[in-house]
């Protein structure tokens, strides 16, 4: 059962919400889970290392982030 008084925080996303992120290089580097998510119910933030390859997953929760412009 989720902690009431951490459980809603107002103006921050549900972390991890989504299985693939599209991003552009103007936000690099990215992290996980993304800045203004809620982070008291998620993992460690990780960078996720995408300017290679166009595409990478989170070692944690296998979100996978892909570059828009790549």
């Amino acid at each position: 059962m989720p902690n009431p008084k951490t459980a809603t925080q107002e103006g921050l996303d549900t972390p991890n919400d989504s299985n693939t992120y599209e991003v552009s290089r103007d936000i690099l580097p990215i992290h996980c889970p993304m800045a203004g998510s809620s982070l008291w119910d998620s993992h460690p933030q990780v960078y996720i290392p995408v300017e290679a390859t166009g595409s990478a997953k989170c070692p944690y929760c296998g979100c996978e982030y892909r570059l828009v412009d790549f």
